[in-house]
């Protein structure tokens, strides 16, 4: 079956989502990424479209990117599918070590995968994040029209003064919820429709970024 984009060398977090930026930050918005290593332990992950073993986190040398990879992220309608198959999701539980001093939000994120929909079928990707003990954002969906035969991309991004900050001085894990749905809709119901979630990537060489800032009293 065709795949997508598998993206590596990324980091931190993984996954994180938002919206446009209606407008620049201020030059001192933020602060230089810190030159300690970041270190990503995933802490938990459920869900039916990352059973255990297919998810992986990468930190990049410079700590300003992440990339979270799932290898079997696919949900699919129509032929001889299973009926509950038509959605999938996952659920991520990251533990997080931030060097003393500093902290970090998402700015944006980048989602990836394949979609093959029959012309009337219709697929929906999906994803929210929180860290813990905080409320957890609203989910941001990017819907796809069949027909559709092609890698897919959505980016959710966050305005700078929107932006949710890891507490500082305390341990806080982060949560990612990611779904992708498909719908058959009018197309034949012998006819397959799929759409896979190859990996999420950021990088803040490109619109895809982490943000940094030192914590009160460094």
């Amino acid at each position: 079956m065709a795949r997508g984009l598998l993206l590596s060398g990324g980091a931190l977090a993984a996954l994180l989502a938002t919206a446009l930026p209606a407008h620049s930050a201020p030059a001192d918005a933020f602060d230089d990424p810190p030159p300690d290593k970041i270190i990503i332990k995933v802490a938990t992950v459920n869900g039916s479209g990352c059973p255990q073993g297919t998810t992986a986190v990468a930190v990049s040398e410079d700590n300003t990117a992440f990339t979270v990879t799932y290898s079997e992220y696919l949900a699919q309608v129509g032929g001889n599918s299973d009926p509950t198959a038509f959605r999938k999701n996952c659920q991520l539980n990251l533990v997080v070590h931030v060097p003393q001093g500093f902290t970090y939000a998402i700015a944006s994120a980048d989602y990836r995968g394949f979609a093959a929909l029959q012309s009337g079928a219709s697929g929906m990707q999906r994803a929210s994040y929180y860290f813990q003990g905080s409320s957890q954002t609203a989910f941001k969906n990017h819907p796809f029209s069949g027909p559709y035969n092609d890698n897919w991309q959505a980016t959710d991004t966050t305005d700078w003064a929107q932006l949710v900050w890891a507490p500082c001085g305390v341990q806080r894990n982060f949560n990612i919820n990611t779904e992708l749905r498909v719908n058959a809709g009018t197309s034949s119901p012998s006819k397959v429709s799929f759409m896979t979630m190859d990996s999420t990537d950021g990088d803040i060489s490109t619109v895809y970024h982490m943000a940094w800032k030192t914590c009160p009293g460094k």
